[in-house]
């Protein structure tokens, strides 16, 4: 009798393992939301709940991703979700949005990244990750975001949008036309309470990470470019942010443009919120050839403010280049960067006002020769090495 009951309890216990072993690799387990999910065919709108990527498991992105007012995505370390191409049958845009109110996950780790990514490996393939919140912006009250047509921006300087930590992002920046396209992650008006942290963006046709107003601080950033067929930013800002960076590597070895752009407000150079975030420990590496003259370690203009310090540039024809009357007037105080070190670049500062006429503006910086940058001056940094591609 003992022994027949033993014998019962182990084939109920190995049912028991196995029926759990069967919901942790089911895909679409464990979500309290009404959104269908299949695995192949990833788009739709996220309207309640939690929807689960899980780990270590592949995606196929066949559409836009939207997540709404309410819900949450959450996508589990060593996930990968790849945007297939469009195609007459199935011509919608790829890419992940987060709108207000909404919230992203993403729990990658130093030896399994979450990877986003394109079944096209070139630059411009999808759309990349689009998050709107709800803190301010200086472009009005709110506004559109340019690639997705979601409202961002508000009143609250600590909305939270989600956390994100060691994600890389690929083959971005879906070009809807000339003027008109996505970045790696465009962050518009976020807030403190969103973490960002550990994220590469590697081959984008546009800028790598830009945000548009909001307060949202961002830590451990790499932008790598090599294609020829990219041509933008690495990093760029406007409409007001006024967050916080720290250990950013940003390094192109093809004709791309600056290291850095850095607005506040085209039409109102003194709207505000004004753009004026703080960046210590940052690398910025050109190949030392550009798509016209916009080989710029920094482009500092249209009233931004921002302080800078333990910086590299290297391999640039330009250092700073400060423009426009209010930006040219922060010079020194609002806007300067301390500790910073030049290799090989032809021109430390320039600067012009708004009638374009030629300022000293060599005040923009302080030079330290011992400076290093995101961590290791201009070699990959160590919090870099192992969850970062192309390298």
């Amino acid at each position: 009798m003992k022994k027949t009951v033993s014998k019962f309890l182990s084939v109920a216990v190995l049912a028991l393992a196995t029926l759990g072993t069967s919901c942790s690799s089911d895909d679409s387990s464990n979500t309290s939301s009404t959104f269908v999910l299949v695995q192949n065919d990833l788009k739709g709108d996220i309207n309640d709940g939690e929807v689960i990527l899980r780990a270590n498991q592949t995606y196929n992105l066949t559409g836009r991703l939207i997540v709404k007012d309410g819900a949450t995505l959450t996508i589990e370390a060593g996930a990968r979700i790849v945007a297939s191409s469009p195609s007459e049958t199935s011509p919608a845009i790829r890419y992940i949005a987060v709108a207000q109110g909404g919230k992203i996950n993403v729990q990658g780790t130093a030896t399994k990244p979450v990877v986003m990514t394109a079944e096209t490996t070139n630059p411009g393939a999808w759309g990349g990750l689009v998050i709107c919140g709800k803190a301010p912006i200086n472009k009005g009250l709110t506004a559109s975001a340019e690639v997705s047509d979601l409202t961002y921006g508000g009143t609250i300087a600590a909305d939270n949008s989600g956390s994100i930590r060691y994600l890389r992002i690929e083959y971005s920046g879906y070009a809807y036309n000339a003027d008109k396209e996505f970045n790696g992650l465009s962050l518009f008006g976020v807030g403190s309470g969103t973490t960002i942290d550990y994220v590469q963006i590697y081959e984008g046709s546009d800028d790598g990470i830009e945000w548009f107003g909001g307060t949202v601080n961002a830590s451990h950033l790499v932008v790598y470019n090599t294609s020829t067929m990219v041509g933008d930013d690495l990093f760029d800002w406007t409409e007001g942010w006024v967050g916080t960076g720290n250990f950013w590597y940003g390094k192109r070895t093809n004709a791309g443009n600056r290291g850095v752009e850095a607005d506040n407000n085209s039409n109102n150079h003194l709207a505000t919120p004004i753009s004026n975030p703080t960046i210590n420990n940052l690398t910025l590496i050109s190949s030392g050839s550009s798509t016209g003259n916009e080989n710029q370690g920094m482009k500092l203009r249209v009233g931004t403010k921002a302080k800078f310090d333990n910086v590299v540039l290297a391999n640039w024809t330009t250092g700073f280049d400060v423009q426009h009357d209010e930006s040219v007037g922060f010079v020194g105080t609002d806007l300067k960067a301390t500790n910073v070190k030049f290799v090989n670049v032809t021109n430390k500062a320039v600067g012009k006002n708004t009638a374009g006429t030629a300022v000293n503006v060599d005040g923009v910086y302080t030079e330290n020769t011992s400076a290093t940058g995101a961590g290791n001056g201009e070699t990959l940094p160590t919090w870099a090495q192992g969850w970062t591609t192309g390298f």
